[in-house]
């Protein structure tokens, strides 16, 4: 049987078609999260470990530039940036043992995963802003 395998590396395209209709559907804020702050994030951290999704990241720019006006990507990131890297939430130092943290949150609790998170972020706005 001749299967034609999947291309991980690829799903950018299906999450960028997907953008549009939660945009229609739930507004910008919601599709610059979905699109920007959840997967161009996980895409650019399975690039750094990986040279197919790396190869996949200037088309994937390519299309956030697209759906997106520069105004709008600038406001995101700025946004972002004044709520989650430099004013993260407080947190909780002794949990509740069945309290789990959003995964969002874990990166604040471990200095190392911290640095690499704003690395990253450093580096979508480098991308987006060029």
């Amino acid at each position: 049987m001749n299967s034609v395998p999947i291309e991980f590396q690829k799903i950018w395209i299906d999450q960028c078609a997907a953008t549009e209709g939660i945009r229609e559907k739930f507004g910008l804020e919601d599709a610059l999260n979905y699109l920007i702050g959840e997967k161009l994030f996980s895409f650019l951290h399975a690039a750094e470990h990986d040279p197919l999704f790396a190869a996949e990241v200037p088309a994937f720019i390519g299309e956030i530039r697209r759906l997106f006006t520069a105004q709008q990507i600038r406001d995101y990131l700025d946004h972002l940036e004044r709520t989650r890297y430099l004013a993260p939430k407080e947190v909780d130092l002794e949990p509740e043992p069945d309290q789990d943290l959003e995964e969002e949150e874990v990166w604040l609790e471990n200095p190392v995963m911290g640095a690499e998170e704003l690395l990253r972020f450093s580096c979508v706005r480098e991308l987006l802003q060029a």
